[in-house]
């Protein structure tokens, strides 16, 4: 990734180095409490909401090229089980690794002219900014791969009736009559059969009142 147009230190997703310094061994541990930013899970499945809390725990290493964070995130996610449609919460714990390159420095921590020269090479990188980096995309990446793609409200969860959309969990023992498609023409049939068995008896019926009255 190339580095970011001015990145804003008020932003609590955005972190300052200038303490840890450029030795490379230098460490630093930082805790951090935020709101959640928007978006932040699978779009549409599951995801962490808009403003509740993330715990962050992070570990700053000064290395030749720049900064290795490493660090874990907390939160708790919601979403729809995909099989009964119930909704889903689960404690999410995130882990991730990410380095983030001195501007001036290439993969080897040397000093290089022109930070971008390789534009491919930048794409995939990180770097700091004035001794500032910005999490939020590495903490994206991170939500998305710890949670689960097909969330279920617990492993054996049976879902949903077919034939009617009952929750199977809440009536064990919900069922319908199934009928074999290959007998519904001849019970069809055999209903016809019988309202006309029934017509003819009832005409046979009429015809001997007939007789009897004359």
């Amino acid at each position: 990734m190339a580095p970011n147009a001015r990145l804003d230190h008020r932003n609590p997703l955005v972190f300052d180095t200038h303490e840890l310094g450029r030795r490379p061994g230098a460490l630093q541990r930082l805790t951090r409490r935020i709101d959640a930013p928007r978006d932040l899970g699978i779009q549409g499945v599951i995801g962490v909401p808009e403003g509740t809390p993330v715990e962050l725990e992070l570990r700053l290493e000064s290395v030749m090229e720049g900064v290795l964070v490493t660090g874990t995130a907390r939160a708790t996610a919601e979403g729809e089980c995909v099989r009964c449609l119930e909704p889903v919460e689960l404690e999410l714990e995130a882990d991730f690794q990410e380095l983030f390159s001195y501007p001036d420095a290439d993969d080897r921590g040397r000093v290089i002219a022109e930070p971008g020269d390789d534009a491919e090479d930048d794409e995939d990188r990180f770097f700091l900014e004035d001794g500032l980096f910005d999490l939020e995309p590495v903490l994206r990446d991170a939500v998305v791969l710890a949670l689960p793609m097909q969330p279920v409200c617990q492993d054996d969860c049976p879902g949903l009736c077919s034939e009617c959309g009952a929750r199977l969990a809440d009536d064990p023992d919900h069922h319908h009559d199934a009928v074999d498609i290959r007998w519904a023409a001849l019970q069809g049939l055999a209903g016809s059969t019988t309202d006309g068995e029934k017509d003819e008896m009832s005409g046979a019926e009429a015809g001997v009142d007939e007789k009897q009255e004359k």
